[in-house]
């Protein structure tokens, strides 16, 4: 019998920008451009778009030939330039490893943005653990940064 377990936790990255909100909020909602920060299209990774209040998207990634990881997308609250809203599931090799509730708050910053990712996490059967989200997470952040033509500046 598998042992079933749940950890809940949550944690915050906050990044400063020279790029404008708009600019960061298109970097999110524009397919084209969420492909080339977001995922590794090159490399086989697969995503679908539906960038709405209600829409889905998922994804799929290869780490490894023996390891894949697959996410379930519903966006549940989306105000333009300003903030997204989403929960997903994380799933790795078929069997879901976590769920979550995550915020992108967009914030002007004198000619700048300021971004404030959090997310809510639970944890499933011992599966993941909060620091390779939250490095998976500062990796797409400074992969943002890339798609921004900047660097990020750290909080």
């Amino acid at each position: 019998m598998t042992d079933r377990s749940v950890e809940h936790t949550s944690f915050t990255i906050e990044r400063s920008f020279k790029a404008t909100p708009e600019q960061v909020f298109r970097a999110f909602s524009e397919p084209a451009a969420k492909e080339r920060w977001f995922v590794n299209v090159d490399a086989g990774a697969q995503i679908t778009h539906d960038f709405r209040v209600g829409g889905r998207e998922s994804g799929r990634f290869v780490q490894d030939e023996e390891t894949t990881y697959h996410d379930d997308t519903v966006y549940l609250d989306i105000v333009e330039n300003r903030r997204i809203v989403f929960a997903y599931t994380m799933a790795q090799n078929d069997r879901r490893i976590s769920a979550s509730l995550a915020t992108v708050d967009i914030r002007r910053e004198g000619s700048g943005t300021r971004l404030v990712f959090t997310e809510q996490v639970a944890f499933l059967d011992g599966l993941d653990k909060l620091e390779y989200r939250r490095d998976g997470w500062e990796q797409l952040v400074g992969a943002l940064a890339k798609e921004l033509g900047e660097a990020a500046t750290a909080a």
